[in-house]
Parts: C-alpha cells; structure tokens; sequence
C-alpha cells in the first residue's frame, strides 16, 4: 500500500503492456486507454470532459499523489499526411492531460514523456546527433511530436517534466513498420526489395523493447535527480545502414551472400511511389485485398536521413546503456518470421501474401513451402538455361542475317538487326533465374520479330520465313521452358493435378496436344496464304473453287479471297495476321503442366479467349465470304474449320479454372490475385508429371477423346450444318433468295454442334434448336420456292430431334454435371 504510483496512459498500447509488467513490482500502476479495456480507466484525450473525468478516478486512487506520469497515448501513421488526430490526440489531448493534472488534486513528482528521436534534424553517414541536433521534423508525425513537446514547456510549470527521444522500437517478433515491410519485402522477393530511393550508406538507430523498458524504469527511478524540462536520446548507437540490413537480411532469410540493392534516382522513385498510391483506388481489392501502399512519396524525401545517436546523456542522468543491438538480434526476428510466417506478418500488421494463408490453410508450413518452391523453381531453370543461351544466339543471328537472306527493304533489316540485339540482351538477362520477367521482354521481342515483314512486306520469301520461324522459337524458347512464371509457392508445390470432381485433369499435356496440332495446322495456311499477300509467292492453290463470276478469270477462289478490299482493308495482310495468331496459341498452348488450370488461371483464360471468340470470329469471315466477296476459299475453309476444332477441345480447362477460382473465393481469397499468380486447391498434393511412356494408342485415345464424345445425332447435326453451309452450290446465289440464309445458319450450326462436343458444353446443341426455327421462318420472311422451303422445313425439324438427346457423357465434372447431365 505504501508503493508509488505511476500513471501510464495508453496502457493498452504495445509498450503501456510491457512497461505495466515491468513497474508492477515495485510501483502501482494506474492504467488509462480510450476504451477502457480490463482494469484501465477510459479516457479519451481527444475529450476535455473524459480527460478531468478519468484524473479525478486516478486521484482517488493514487490518494493524491504520483510518481510519474508516463504519457505514452498518442495517434500516428505511415500516410505522411496531416490528419485532425495529430491535433487532436497528440497536441490537445497532452494540453488537456496536463491541464487536467494541474487542476486535480494531484500531486505529480515528474510528467514523462515518450517522444521521438525523428524531430532532430537527421545527420550524414558517419555522424552521430545528440539532444543539441536542430529540431527540424520531416513529416507529419514528428512534427506533430514536435508541437506537443512545445505544449508539454507551455503548460507543466508545476511539474518535473522529461522528454525522451527514443529510436525505433523492434523485439524478437515485430519491428517499426519501416523494417517490418523491409525484412517482408526481402522474404518475398519483391522487385522493390532490390531498389533503394536513397543513400544505402544512411540507417536510423533502433531499440530493442528491453532496452526501452530499461530506459522508462530508470527515468523513473530517478525522478529526483533529472533536472527539469531535460531531453535524453535513447536508441543504440549502432544505426545499421540501409545495405548492411538488406546484406543481412538476404543471407538470414534466403542464404545469399550477396543481396544487390540498385539506387533509384529520387524523381522516378518519388513518381512511382505516386503512381502506387494513386492506383490503390481503382485496383479492386480482389487483388490487393484492400491494402494501401506503405512506400509514400514522402519517404522518399527522407531515404537518406541518417540517424546515429550520441547517448552519453543517458548514461549519464540514467546510468542506461543498450544491451541489444539490431545486428545481433536480427536473427531473432528473421526466425521468428521462418518459424510461424502468418503470425510474423499479422503480428506487425502487414497483410499477408496469398500463398502463406493458402499453405496455412493446407496444413503446411508456410516457409516449408516457400523453400521447396523456390527450390523447385530453382532446379526446372537450371535444367533449361540452355533455352536463353539459344534466345541470345537467335539475337545474333538476326543481326547478320539481313545481308545473307537478301533483305534490300533497309527498314526491315535495320529493325531485324534491332531486334536481334534487343534478344541477345533479353536472353542474357533471362539466364539469371532472379530475372524471370526478362523472359517475358524475350517472348515481346519474338513476337515483333514475326510482326516485323507483315509491317514491312518484303518480297524475299525468306524474310517471311526467317520472322515466322525464329519468332516463334524464340517466344517458345522464353515461355515455353520450365519452370513458369508467376506461379505462387503453394501453387508450385502443392495442391491437386486433377481438378475436384473430374475423373481427369484438362490441362494435361494430351488435351493440349490436338489444340497445338490444329494451331500448326492453321498456321501452315495461313503463312502460305499471307506470303502471297506480301508477293512471295506468285500464287495459291485452291483444287475446289475457281474464279468468282464477274471476277479476274486467272484467279482462283483463295486468290480472289485473299486480295479483295475485305482483305485488303487491314493495314497488315490478314492471313499474316492469323499466322501471328496461330502462332500464338502454339505458344500458349505449349506453356505450363498439368496443373495450369490452378497454376497459371490467366493463361488459361488467354488461350480460351484465342481460340472461342476467334474460332467464332473465323466462322464470321466464313459466312461473310461467300456474301460478300461471292466465293468460296478451299484453304480459308480448313483453316476456319482448325480453328472451329479447337473449340472443344479448350472448353473443359475453362470450366475448370472457372470452377478453381469460385472456390478460391469462397475460401476467402482475392479472386484476381489467384488468378494471376495461382494458388493451391483441395484434394492431395500431387505433382506427378504427364505420362509419356503409355502405349501410343492409349495416348492417342486421351488426345482425341479426353472430355468428348461424338453421339451420332451431334454427328448428324454437323452433316447437316455442313449441307446448309454449302447448299448455296445447289441453291445459287443469283436465283435463290434463301442461299445467305442457309449458308449463314449451317455456319452458326457448326459452330453450336461442334463446341457441344465438348461435355462439360454439350448445352451448347440447344443452340440449334432457335436457328432451326429461323430457318424454318426464314422462306415467309424472305421468300422462296418450295423447292427451298421444303430443304429448309426439312433440315429445320431434324435439326430440332437431333438437338433434343444429350447423347453419351463418360465423365464427371464436379458440380459442374448439372450443367451436363
């Protein structure tokens, strides 16, 4: 009973916990918070009124008298921006408190207050600042410190007052939010935790919690010795720079010893911070879960403050020197973060990634799991270096090559030699696994590479060869190759190859198989096509369809096709432009495992949108043709039918990651950013590769019906498709009026039947069903004989019957069988 009492106000806070348990020996600790949680007395600073109240309770208690007022509640945040709490809180909330002492029965030896070292002018690289450093704060915070301490001179006339400036708080689990996201950023391997806005030789002294606790128990202790109104620095000497952090930090976390750090010119470094801030509004929180950017552009103002501390004074008037030091403890921290990574980063109120909470949810260690995927990752890409030394030659060669293959066009042989030396620098880059987006530029130039004659049109067929052929090794060579970009840890290594539900997985090497045949297929015809579009060739075959009446009679069908004003509308040959596709989709198709439809849901997404709304686009040039132009193309109508196959065979993988992402989101996860980096599913881990040593047969029989089937009234609906389309052969354009209408509605047929085939879209038939009705309808609308009608009724009905049986379904689809059965 005979004990002193010490006030501590913000009991609640981090520091008001710790420094309770440590007093609670030897003081009484009187506690008060906002809320006034357990047995602390609420009192809200930001109230006159709360404040008088809660001094008067601390009075009663007391018996009118305190040791020490520690005044440790205060509002602060990393925004930079001013906010009515700074005033409110920091600067009249400390008036009021004071006010309030002073008009309380109280009797207050000292008034205790926690400041901060960040209201000093910082100094430079090698020098130490003491309490006679200028007080020239740099951002709102301090300076709203600043402003308090300038109250706590005005008002505490009756009171012992001290003010300490401490550095940085850390402990073996949480850190001050600069190091916190720093050490997160190098666990990451964020692209930030490699660049650095200011001098790397600046750092700023920090102090370990038992230090600081230390510091509090001696101010206090000595009350009756400190002089009024003195100023102590507290924080240890040692102010680690901002290198030797990241140095120690990539060896703790990542065992590299050298962790490279590149400066960034303020001005870019300041519009970047900028641009993240203001895009934090329109990026949806289902990517980044609603967190703000905690690099600000003020920051970067302060990059190379230097903070190391001259504390003499507080060995002096406290006899306090730091026990700890952040160099030795670091590896506290970093294990702390190894052992139980959520916990690490929820601790210090960081968000954590989408990976970590996804292991978690598994059962699985978090850093087991981040280890093991870099690990694999790390392995794939040393087995396909090679692929990138290949992409640098190809570079090379394109520099030489313009002389040797007779490209006169100077454009064109300037742009292949830039080009190619662009590819030697990309590949080079790509070499170095830290690197992976540099394969990403490599794939971007080998595109333009392809791109390159179809803007130039050379007339050396060998341009047109060279661009196709080493643009798309090299988009191979970059994508292609393990191990895949982007992937999230726990997508890489855990998680299911099947889908929940399916009997088997959509992504697998052999239903990728015919989409990628078919795209060669396609892109045969249309390279053949487009280099007699740029006068490589001096002309095309079409065995079926000649000349279009009232037309050049030396052309045939194709070649009437291919150089009408519907053709030659587009600024760059269309048939370049379908090469270019198809060659896409190769790519595309080629990129990622078996467990891409979870791994890489964008890709997936990618290469459904190259081939159903182009398959469909295909058929609209098909339909037009004929309307239009007034014939039919031989090889237009193979490629539109490679494209139209593809259809099927790419739906499944659709549903599938469709079907992933829902139940990621029902998970709780941010939709978008799962579908860009991929993440984890239910179901056991297996990362078994694809099969290649089965029999051929029954590689084949996976490879043309995994996830079709092709009932005989599917296949009679295309033979009728088929008819209608062609019916204008029979039914000419010129005599009868329903000749569009067949030719439209047997296109539209095929497409319907032909995407049913897939199960998982066997729906799609009921399609038939209303373009049976309009061209049933259509001989009253437009007018015919019956001859016509009668065709017409007749293909009508039977395609209602055929439409009507779903036809045989051999496999399961989760809960997408509804949709199927």
């Amino acid at each position: 009973m005979n004990r002193p009492h010490v006030l501590l106000t913000g009991a609640d806070g981090k520091i008001g916990r710790a420094l309770r348990e440590r007093l609670s020996g030897r003081y009484d600790v009187i506690g008060t918070d906002r809320d006034g949680s357990g047995d602390d007395i609420a009192c809200d600073l930001s109230d006159e009124g709360s404040v008088r109240g809660a001094l008067a309770q601390v009075a009663a208690l007391c018996a009118g008298r305190l040791a020490s007022v520690v005044h440790l509640a205060g509002y602060y945040d990393f925004t930079g921006r001013e906010d009515p709490k700074y005033r409110e809180v920091n600067e009249v909330g400390t008036r009021a408190l004071l006010n309030g002492l002073g008009q309380a029965d109280l009797t207050v030896e000292q008034f205790l207050y926690a400041g901060t070292m960040l209201i000093h002018e910082p100094g430079r690289p090698g020098e130490r600042i003491d309490e006679s450093a200028p007080i020239r704060p740099g951002w709102a915070y301090p300076e709203s410190k600043a402003r308090t301490e300038e109250i706590i001179e005005e008002e505490a006339e009756r009171t012992r007052t001290l003010r300490l400036h401490l550095a940085g708080l850390y402990d073996d689990e949480t850190a001050v939010p600069t190091l916190a996201h720093q050490v997160a950023r190098v666990y990451e391997r964020e692209a930030m935790s490699h660049l650095y806005a200011g001098d790397l030789s600046a750092g700023q002294s920090l102090i370990h919690i038992e230090d600081m606790l230390d510091a509090f128990e001696a101010a206090i202790d000595r009350r009756a010795e400190i002089p009024d109104g003195t100023v102590i620095l507290v924080g240890e000497e040692e102010a680690l720079s901002f290198d030797a952090l990241q140095q120690r930090l990539g060896k703790l976390i990542h065992g590299e010893e050298d962790w490279r750090t590149w400066s960034v010119p303020a001005p870019l470094a300041k519009l970047g911070a900028w641009a993240q801030v203001k895009a934090e509004g329109p990026i949806p929180d289902a990517f980044d879960q609603g967190e703000t950017p905690f690099i600000r552009p003020f920051m970067i103002d302060m990059a190379s403050d230097h903070y190391a501390l001259d504390t003499s004074r507080a060995r002096e008037m406290l006899g306090w020197q730091a026990k700890h030091s952040v160099g030795t403890d670091l590896p506290r921290l970093v294990d702390a973060l190894k052992d139980d990574p959520e916990g690490w980063y929820r601790a210090n109120k960081i968000t954590p990634p989408v990976w970590l909470e996804s292991a978690a949810e598994r059962g699985e260690h978090p850093e087991e799991v981040r280890a093991r995927a870099e690990a694999a990752y790390r392995g794939e890409f040393g087995r396909f270096r090679w692929a990138h030394w290949f992409n640098a030659g190809i570079g090379a060669w394109l520099v030489v090559s313009p002389p040797m293959i007779g490209i006169a066009d100077m454009r064109l042989a300037w742009t292949n030699v830039a080009l190619g030396v662009l590819l030697v620098l990309a590949g080079f880059a790509s070499c170095s696994w830290r690197l992976p987006y540099a394969r990403v530029a490599a794939a971007g130039i080998g595109a333009l590479v392809m791109l390159a004659p179809l803007v130039f049109h050379p007339s050396v067929s060998a341009a047109w060869l060279q661009g196709t052929v080493l643009g798309l090794a090299a988009m191979c060579l970059s994508l292609a190759v393990p191990p895949g970009i982007g992937i999230s840890p726990a997508a890489r290594v855990t998680g299911p190859t099947v889908p929940a539900g399916w009997d088997y997985s959509p992504s697998d090497w052999f239903q990728r198989l015919p989409v990628i045949a078919l795209a060669m297929v396609g892109l045969g015809f249309s390279y053949y096509l487009a280099a007699y579009q740029l006068g490589a060739i001096p002309g095309v075959w079409d065995p079926v369809f000649g000349a279009s009446q009232g037309r050049d009679p030396a052309l045939n069908g194709t070649e009437d096709i291919v150089t009408s004003t519907v053709s030659e509308a587009w600024p760059i040959p269309d048939a370049g432009i379908g090469a270019l596709t198809y060659a896409l989709e190769i790519v595309v198709g080629l990129v990622g495992s078996a467990r891409r439809w979870r791994t890489m849901p964008w890709l997936v997404v990618l290469f459904g949108l190259m081939i159903v709304p182009l398959g469909v686009v295909s058929i609209g040039f098909i339909i037009i043709q004929p309307i239009v132009i007034g014939t039919y193309s031989t090889l237009a109508l193979i490629g539109a039918s490679a494209m139209l196959l593809q259809i099927p065979y790419s739906l499944d993988e659709l549903v599938a990651t469709y079907q992933f992402l829902r139940r990621r989101h029902a998970a709780g996860r941010p939709w978008l950013k799962v579908f860009l980096t991929g993440d984890t599913d239910a179901g056991a881990t297996d990362l078994s590769p694809d099969d290649f040593d089965r029999p051929p047969r029954a590689m084949l029989r996976d490879m043309f019906t995994g996830g079709m089937t092709l009932p005989w009234t599917l296949a009679a609906c295309i033979a009728i498709g088929l008819l209608l389309m062609l019916a204008p052969l029979w039914f000419p354009w010129g005599i009868s009026p329903m000749a569009a209408t067949y030719h439209t509605v047997g296109a539209l047929v095929l497409v319907a039947t032909v995407s049913a085939l897939a199960s998982v879209a066997r729906l799609a038939r009921l399609l038939n069903v209303p373009l049976a009705l309009a061209l049933a309808a259509a001989p009253f609308v437009v007018g015919s004989g019956w001859p016509e009608a009668l065709f017409a009724w007749a293909c009508a009905a039977a395609l209602i019957l055929l439409s009507v049986p779903r036809g045989s379904v051999d496999t399961s689809y989760g809960d997408w069988d509804r949709w199927v059965r």
